[in-house]
């Protein structure tokens, strides 16, 4: 069964660059385009809607407004220009948070997310704990807690922070609390999927969910970006 998917959003150029990702996904299908909320809305009161991308700035309602009134509501990603609104977007319980313009790889791992929300068993559907394809990224990282040697996924890592003489290393299942120093944890993780962010902080870059050009936002987590790191951290995320 094809996912659902409403666009909504004033800009016909926004709405033809999401149209054109959902073609090349063969499992995605557009039951329809609105140019504004209560165009949306009528649309979901009368079809299945599994997911909506829905821009944030319109005429007349905005996204945020919108969303806040719906009650019975499909997955919603925000697509939007504006940095700015991404706290209270995922105040809301939103998807995911995409900044114009969208390309396809960001898409893409929106799409991701959605399997995930809706428990598919899709082909192209990557677990949560496990969000890095490539064989650099799959490799274990093993930390020494006491005499013991704790074996830690990769994938399963969030972000890493340094507290003195100690790291506390957060996964999505629960904490580690290692002696060791940053950068020497640095050089032991695959470059091609984490980023060191401030003297204190290295995250994984799949679990980025926006960024503005002082701090980082991971779902509900937010942590600075450093003066130092600030230029290769705008660089590696392509921030524009």
């Amino acid at each position: 069964m094809k996912i659902k998917c409403l666009l909504v959003d004033d800009e016909p150029l926004a709405l033809r660059v999401v149209e054109s990702h959902i073609e090349k996904l063969n499992d995605l299908e557009v039951v329809a385009k609105c140019r504004n909320a209560l165009e949306a809305f009528e649309v979901i009161k009368k079809q299945r809607v599994d997911l909506m991308f829905l821009d944030i700035q319109m005429p007349g309602i905005t996204g945020l407004d919108f969303l806040k009134n719906l009650r019975h509501r499909p997955a919603v990603v925000f697509t939007t220009a504006y940095r700015n609104y991404a706290l209270e977007a995922f105040d809301l319980d939103v998807l995911d948070y995409l900044l114009k313009p969208i390309s396809f790889e960001r898409f893409f791992q929106c799409i991701q997310k959605y399997y995930q929300y809706a428990g598919s068993g899709n082909a192209i559907y990557q677990p949560k704990d496990e969000p890095h394809t490539t064989p650099e990224s799959d490799k274990p990282l093993y930390v020494r807690q006491g005499k013991r040697a704790i074996k830690i996924p990769t994938g399963k890592i969030y972000y890493i922070e340094s507290l003195k003489d100690y790291l506390q290393i957060h996964t999505h299942d629960e904490k580690y609390v290692v002696k060791m120093t940053l950068s020497s944890l640095e050089n032991e993780l695959p470059e091609s999927s984490f980023l060191r962010i401030h003297k204190s902080f290295i995250v994984a870059i799949p679990y980025i969910t926006a960024l503005t050009p002082t701090r980082i936002f991971m779902g509900e987590i937010e942590l600075p970006i450093g003066r130092n790191y600030k230029m290769n951290v705008l660089s590696r995320l392509d921030y524009k």
